[in-house]
Parts: C-alpha cells; sequence; structure tokens
C-alpha cells in the first residue's frame, strides 16, 4: 500500500511544474493552496466568460509555492492557506504593498472514507483505536498549513503523543484527502471544504475551533505581478459573486 502513497506524493511536485510551465502563456497567473481548488477553478472560469482573459492557477502546498515564488517563478497572485506564508513572503520583498488581505476562513475536520464512516469522539484514546493499525493521512506537520493546523489541534486535545507515529503525511491537504478517498488510510484530517469536494470521504468528527489557530487565507499581489488583469482577478476574488463560489464550497469569506 505505501508504495502507492510514495508514488503519489512525489508525483505532485511534477504535477506542480508542469502546471506552472503552463501558465506561462495565461493572462492572470495565481499560486494558490490545493484547497481551494474547485472554488478558484469556478471563479477563474467565471472571470474568463467576462473579461475573455485567461487564468492559469498552480495548486500545491502553500509552503512550497511560497518557496517557488521565493526563487523567482513567475506569479502574479498567491493565495496562502495560512498567514504565515504571506509573512514569509512579504518579509522578503516578494508581495506588492497594500494589495494583501484576508479572503476566506474555513474549519478543520477529520474524515474516513464513505460507507466506513462512524462519528469519531475527540477524546483521548479513541482516535488511536479508531486507525485499528492504520495511518492518519495529514498534510506534512512541519511546513504545510493543513498540517500545522492538524498537529496544533491534536496536540491542544492531548490526541497527538499518540498518533505522531502513525501518520501518512502529504505533500499539501488534497493528498491527504486521496490517501483517504482510494481507502489507503483510515482516517484523515483536511479542512471541511476538501471533504465536501469529495464524495468518497464522510466528515466524522469536527475540531473545536479554540483548538487550532484561525484558518485564514490570506490574498495578494505578488511584487512582479505583470499586468493591470492581475488587479482585475485580485478584485473579483472581493466580489459578490466569487463571494458566492466560496460559500458553496463551505468557505467563510472575511473581507
Amino acid at each position: 500500500m505505501w508504495h502507492r502513497l510514495a508514488a503519489l506524493v512525489l508525483a505532485l511536485p511534477l504535477a506542480f511544474l508542469a502546471g506552472a510551465a503552463r501558465a506561462q502563456n495565461a493572462e492572470v497567473v495565481v499560486f494558490a493552496a490545493a484547497s481551494l481548488k474547485n472554488a478558484l477553478d469556478a471563479v477563474a472560469a467565471g472571470f474568463q466568460r467576462e473579461t475573455g482573459k485567461r487564468v492559469a492557477v498552480s495548486y500545491a502546498a502553500s509552503s512550497a509555492l511560497a518557496r517557488q515564488i521565493a526563487q523567482g517563478a513567475p506569479a502574479d497572485i498567491f493565495i496562502s492557506a495560512d498567514r504565515n506564508w504571506m509573512d514569509y513572503l512579504e518579509s522578503r520583498g516578494h508581495i506588492r504593498p497594500g494589495t494583501r488581505v484576508d479572503l476566506l476562513a474555513n474549519r478543520l475536520v477529520v474524515i474516513a472514507p464513505a460507507g466506513r464512516a462512524a462519528p469519531l469522539s475527540l477524546q483521548p484514546g479513541a482516535l488511536a483505536a479508531a486507525l485499528d493499525g492504520g495511518r492518519l493521512a495529514m498534510a506534512s506537520v512541519a511546513t504545510v498549513p493543513a498540517g500545522k493546523y492538524g498537529k496544533a489541534a491534536l496536540e491542544h486535545l492531548g490526541l497527538w503523543e499518540e498518533v505522531k507515529g502513525r501518520l501518512a503525511e502529504a505533500e499539501n491537504v488534497r493528498a491527504a484527502l486521496t490517501f483517504v478517498s482510494r481507502g489507503e488510510a483510515p482516517l484523515g484530517i483536511v479542512y471541511e471544504t476538501d471533504a465536501r469536494a469529495d464524495p468518497q470521504v464522510s466528515v466524522v468528527a469536527r475540531f473545536p475551533a479554540q483548538s487550532h489557530p484561525p484558518i485564514v487565507y490570506s490574498v495578494a499581489l505578488t511584487d512582479t505581478a505583470r499586468t493591470a488583469d492581475a488587479s482585475r482577478f485580485l478584485a473579483a476574488l472581493r466580489a459578490p459573486a466569487a463571494a458566492a463560489v466560496f460559500a458553496r464550497e463551505g468557505f467563510s469569506t472575511l473581507d
């Protein structure tokens, strides 16, 4: 089983690089947290219909995207799943001053494969018992926002020590979702919006909001944003039509 997990994780950076290469011919290039894919694809399609301008989005972990931008990747807009990776770029001069806003919020949940799901109590011992010898799928707890939020929540609830040696860490939150969706892992920690996007999983528990830092998505133009179309798309992300799309996918709007 684990060789299939490894193959999936290794394929993700290649997919990201291919997406970045395709983005060269777009009017607007967006680097966005993987958890935004369904909603942001819809917003980008609506923008293209309205303006005729093509938006290319490369999805990956916020940590990977921020490092790519810092190394010169040609992004016009960055959307991070936490404030820390936006801070990372801003402190290095890679964010255009005055363009950064907190756009969206999310929730953290535990998922299981659909059809095998039973409500799970987030009490000491329950999570480890529910794994039943399997592993807990999470995004990387050291770097990826979803993984960091998940670790913080587990620590807050006194569950970290019982599961820390039983993790299946993934390149990003959508990869962790896939592990559970395919039945490769019995449980996973993802955003609620990810769970809603995949009918092959069910939510079995929701973490209390106070158990982890607020899940906030920040957006900004990069210092190398090339065209006025990038500013137009940034404005579109904050418009009522986009807010309706984000709400439909389960996000809360902040701006």
